[in-house]
């Protein structure tokens, strides 16, 4: 497999799962649920992280110098970050540990 589009994926990836939290945190508000839990704490630092993704492999793309794999590494692992954000407050949710 070729690593040549794998800024494209994450840039495609990581907008659709920012506007997935986004809904969530939106719907958070509007229900007024926000008050009583810290999932919309844990929602707004994935929004930041696919949102920081996003830019990030867009830059990549967009770069034509040595920086371009710079940007697609470290977007790599700060979506996977957000990744990670997203399924540890699931997790939690699920499992009642946070309300």
């Amino acid at each position: 497999m070729s690593d040549d589009n794998k800024s494209q994926h994450i840039l495609n990836t990581s907008s659709n799962l920012f506007g997935f939290c986004f809904v969530v945190f939106i719907s958070l508000r509007a229900l007024k649920i926000s008050e009583r839990s810290i999932i919309d704490e844990c929602t707004a630092l994935s929004m930041f992280l696919f949102i920081s993704s996003c830019l990030l492999s867009f830059l990549s793309i967009r770069s034509k110098t040595n920086r371009s794999a710079f940007y697609e590494r470290i977007a790599d692992y700060v979506f996977l970050t957000g990744l990670l954000t997203l399924f540890i407050t699931t997790v939690f949710v699920v499992f009642n540990v946070i309300q």
